[in-house]
């Protein structure tokens, strides 16, 4: 089966406690129990790696990215300046798509910037964990599965 990348970035850990009026009262553990079964639906294993560390997701993304035909990546506040996670997606070449689970345009000015857009295929921002499973639609949709 093949495999598919999910990092999640700083703080989403604390998804269901944390400002639960912009991300919701769902948690971490919700997310990927239900990102498991959509992907074996659509036949794909699921690798999911969370961190609130810049150097484990760059190590992560660079020891499983050769086995994987994608990654769906929050890097949660990472977004906005780290260069470090955009030089490592850029580097692994394999199809990303960002994703938020709020409206990044919507809150705080400094939130509008994503350094990481830029080497990913699109961005999915504001539709909560939904943002998730349209990512995982589009590999299934546009044949990364083989």
């Amino acid at each position: 089966m093949p495999k598919l990348l999910v990092v999640n970035g700083p703080n989403l850990n604390l998804l269901g406690k944390r400002e639960p009026e912009v991300y919701g009262n769902q948690t971490l553990d919700n997310l990927n129990d239900t990102l498991k079964k959509l992907a074996s639906d659509l036949g794909y294993e699921l690798i999911i790696f969370q961190s609130n560390s810049e150097g484990a997701i760059i190590d992560f993304i660079q020891k499983e990215a050769p086995d994987a035909k994608g990654l769906i990546l929050n890097p949660g506040a990472f977004t906005h300046y780290s260069y470090a996670i955009r030089d490592a997606v850029k580097s692994v070449a394999i199809e990303t798509i960002e994703v938020h689970l709020s409206n990044i345009y919507t809150r705080e000015e400094f939130r509008h910037k994503s350094v990481v857009a830029p080497v990913c295929r699109g961005q999915l921002s504001g539709f909560g964990f939904y943002g998730y499973a349209m990512a995982l639609s589009y590999f299934a949709d546009t044949g990364n599965n083989e």
